[in-house]
C-alpha cells in the first residue's frame, strides 16, 4: 500500500492513494487552515469507521441479508495532552433492510470488531477503547 501527500499551501495538503483517489486535508483556521478539507485526525476516525462498515456489509451480504442501507455514526474522545491521541472511539451502526435478522447484524458487528477490522484492532492494541452498538431498521 502506498500514497503521496502534497503540500498545497498554508496547512492544506492533497493526499492521493495508491489506487489513484484524492482527498483534501486542511488544518483548523487557528493553525492557518481555511477549512477546505478534513482534519488529519478526522480522516483517521473516518477510516476506522469505513473499515468496520465495509466488514459489516460484507459479512451481512455473505449471510444473504437484504441490506438496503448502512450508516455508521462514529464519535471519538481524545486525551487532553500532546500528542492528543484517541482515548475512546464509539461506532454505532444503523443497518436498514428487508427482514434483517438481529442476530446476523450483531454477529457482523462483533466479527468486524474482534477479527476483521484491521484499523480498529490496530488502534485497540494501542490502547484506544473501542465500543460498538447497532440498530436494525426495516426498509420501507
Amino acid at each position: 500500500m502506498k500514497g503521496t501527500v502534497r503540500w498545497a499551501g498554508d496547512v492544506k495538503f492533497v493526499a492521493e492513494s495508491g489506487s489513484g483517489h484524492s482527498i483534501v486535508i486542511d488544518g483548523p483556521p487557528d493553525y492557518g487552515g481555511k477549512n477546505q478539507g478534513v482534519r488529519p485526525m478526522e480522516l483517521m476516525l473516518l477510516g476506522v469507521a469505513g473499515c468496520s462498515s465495509f466488514d459489516v456489509i460484507h459479512i451481512l451480504k455473505k449471510a444473504r441479508q437484504d441490506v438496503t442501507d448502512c450508516v455508521t455514526e462514529v464519535e471519538a474522545e481524545r486525551v487532553d495532552a500532546v500528542p492528543a491521541v484517541f482515548k475512546k472511539i464509539h461506532m454505532h451502526f444503523v443497518v436498514t433492510g428487508h427482514n434483517l435478522k438481529d442476530t446476523q447484524v450483531k454477529r457482523a458487528v462483533e466479527l468486524s470488531a474482534e477479527k476483521y477490522c484491521s484499523a480498529s484492532i490496530m488502534l485497540s492494541k494501542g490502547g484506544v477503547e473501542i465500543t460498538h452498538s447497532y440498530e436494525v431498521k426495516e426498509a420501507a
